[in-house]
């Protein structure tokens, strides 16, 4: 079983690597409550194709990586109200830790400098790897994420209930239907997934692991961290915002608050894109990733 001790964090990470080691590396964050396998694997496949090595890994506290057992996260509301009186809840961790950890899994490979891609919560922390670790990145890429602005619009009311849902049971088709309520609130509009094809991928995932305690610590590490708008201004990595123009759950007004605070960040909106990652588009997104990996790439050889 592919998995690795962060020499920095002491977390062990299940990951996956793929493609030439060679290459420049492409690392994939994923997002809240996610497992790694939410990258799809055509996304990694056209990567790869377009002449990378692509890891992906489980963050911590979900999917097959090390799970914080017993820790107790504040309630978000709790956690709100603490953090805008100016007293912050202890939480169990930092998502900063988190971005600490996918620089520890680099060294651990020994992977000098890497393209970061993350989605969602993965966005955030790709964020402060490029905030706190800018000599790791070759560029970042920040996808359907946001600065954690508390001014910007909120997500849909369906979407967040659904994503924060308590689950009925651990029985296997309470844990699909409970899958399938979120993928339905949160996904594309434009793009509306196919029943069967939904329901076998969730199936898979749940029948890879299930572990809903990850949720609300994650949770309350993207809360503490509050918002990165200050700090976003110190990254130096040529980055590319990507984000849908109908997404329920990050609003679009989040990747523009992204793009507008990093020095030089280019955005790029797609009408009828959601909050996932929907296989009409794969081969779009990791045409936009590539192509702005390989630009960072061709420059960084230029004479200067």
């Amino acid at each position: 079983m592919p998995t690795i001790t962060t020499p920095n964090t002491g977390i062990e990470l299940f990951y996956e690597d793929h493609g030439d080691p060679a290459h420049e590396t492409i690392l994939l964050i994923m997002g809240l409550g996610a497992q790694m396998t939410l990258w799809p694997d055509e996304l990694v496949a056209a990567l790869v194709g377009h002449g990378f090595r692509v890891i992906r890994y489980d963050n911590r506290d979900i999917g097959l990586s090390q799970k914080f057992e017993g820790a107790k996260a504040p309630s978000p509301a709790w956690q709100v109200i603490r953090k805008k009186i100016g007293w912050p809840a202890k939480v169990p961790y930092k998502l900063e830790a988190m971005a600490d950890d996918a620089v520890g899994l680099m060294t651990a490979l020994e992977i000098g400098k890497a393209h970061v891609v993350g989605a969602s919560m993965g966005g955030m922390i790709a964020q402060l790897v490029g905030i706190n670790h800018p000599e790791r990145l070759l560029s970042l890429t920040s996808i359907m994420s946001t600065t954690g602005n508390g001014s910007l619009p909120m997500a849909d009311k369906s979407a967040m209930e659904a994503l924060v849902a308590p689950l009925k049971s651990l029985d296997e088709e309470d844990l699909v239907a409970h899958g399938l309520n979120i993928a339905r609130n949160i996904g594309s509009p434009g793009y509306p997934p196919d029943p069967e094809r939904a329901r076998e991928r969730t199936l898979k995932s749940v029948r890879r692991s299930v572990y809903p305690p990850g949720l609300p610590r994650q949770l309350a590490a993207i809360i503490d961290d509050g918002c990165r708008r200050s700090r976003l201004a110190s990254v130096t990595a040529p980055t590319l915002v990507l984000h849908g123009e109908g997404d329920p759950l990050v609003k679009l007004e989040g990747g523009q608050d992204t793009a507008k605070h990093i020095p030089g960040a280019k955005l790029v909106t797609i009408p009828g894109w959601g909050h996932d990652l929907p296989p009409e588009l794969i081969e779009l997104l990791a045409g936009h990733v590539a192509e702005h990996a390989r630009s960072v790439s061709v420059r960084a050889r230029e004479p200067a």
